[in-house]
């Protein structure tokens, strides 16, 4: 497995910790810090899409 790969998945992995945290406290009853752990798992599926080579299409016209 790649670089880009073993990256990208151990940001996945943090996001399903996240997750499964947020569920938690949830269920019992703390919706501030559940909806805290819901913003950096997203933050960390965001991440997870990022990875790897960026391109910059630049688009000259004549």
């Amino acid at each position: 497995m790649n670089a880009i790969k073993v990256k990208k998945l151990a940001f996945l992995k943090e996001a399903s910790d996240f997750f499964k945290n947020a569920s938690f406290y949830a269920h019992q009853g703390d919706l501030q810090l559940s909806a805290g752990l819901i913003l950096k798992a997203l933050d960390q599926e965001r991440r997870a899409l990022r990875v790897g080579p960026q391109v910059l299409h630049l688009i000259k016209t004549k």
